[in-house]
């Protein structure tokens, strides 16, 4: 039976993550509360429902609260059974699932290349490139939209910021991780992704982006050049994207 509680979710206007969860909630047609949280200034709300980690995103079910944006796709899945996100086959599962975890490598080492200069640069644009290559690795040569067929699915929500927010962080950054003609299936799929009707009706504004991830990497750089990378993320973790997974 479908769940008939309230259901509310707490983010931040440029997460990824948060987006994800929207992003699975409207797929599945499930009425939803946004409640856009200031991670700069954390109100209480977040401190409760997430006292541990004190991340967006958050959902909150009737008297439930998830955590963790993709334990939250799986809860959402299991909760809401039409337009299934995982696939039936179990390895097809734990594939989609060891993927979405390399996705979250990606960003990681993408994030650190946006924010980091010389050697540290170099050493991310590497290993952020080497992530993309394992994904157009299982892209290659399928005739499907998405990842696991006609319909988009886990994995494309899990993978999904590579398509708007990637593109941003190159540009800022002045670098290249999804090149076109090394990666064509990973850049075929983004551009399907970008025109899968649910997402272009819900994402952050691409000049807002660019302006947020211009400030931030600046305050990036300027800490790792003091403290190093490991200081620079303890220092500014209310500003980075470990306040939202």
């Amino acid at each position: 039976m479908e769940s008939k509680e309230i259901v509310k979710v707490v983010g931040f206007w440029v997460s990824p993550y948060s987006l994800r969860v929207e992003w699975a909630l409207r797929l599945k047609g499930v009425e939803y509360e946004y409640i856009e949280e200031d991670i700069f200034n954390k109100t209480p709300l977040l401190s409760e429902l997430n006292p541990v980690h004190k991340k967006v995103p958050v959902l909150i079910h009737g008297e439930k609260v998830a955590l963790e944006s993709l334990i939250i796709l799986e809860y959402i899945d299991e909760t809401w059974k039409q337009v299934p996100l995982l696939p039936e086959d179990p390895y097809d599962r734990a594939m989609a699932r060891f993927l979405a975890d390399l996705g979250e490598k990606l960003f990681v080492n993408a994030f650190m290349a946006l924010c980091s200069e010389g050697d540290e640069k170099e050493k991310t644009l590497k290993l952020a490139t080497e992530a993309v290559e394992k994904i157009e690795e299982e892209l290659k040569g399928k005739t499907s939209k998405f990842c696991g067929g006609e319909n988009m699915g886990y994995l494309d929500l899990a993978l999904g910021w590579i398509s708007h927010w990637l593109p941003v962080w190159e540009e800022v950054g002045c670098m290249k991780i999804v090149d076109p003609i090394q990666f064509p299936s990973t850049t075929l799929w983004m551009e399907n992704f970008l025109n899968h009707p649910v997402i272009k009706e819900k994402l952050p504004p691409r000049d807002k982006m660019v302006i947020y991830f211009q400030w931030l990497r600046k305050e990036m750089v300027s800490q790792i050049a003091k403290y190093g990378p490991n200081g620079a993320w303890a220092i500014l973790k209310l500003k980075s994207p470990p306040n939202y997974r």
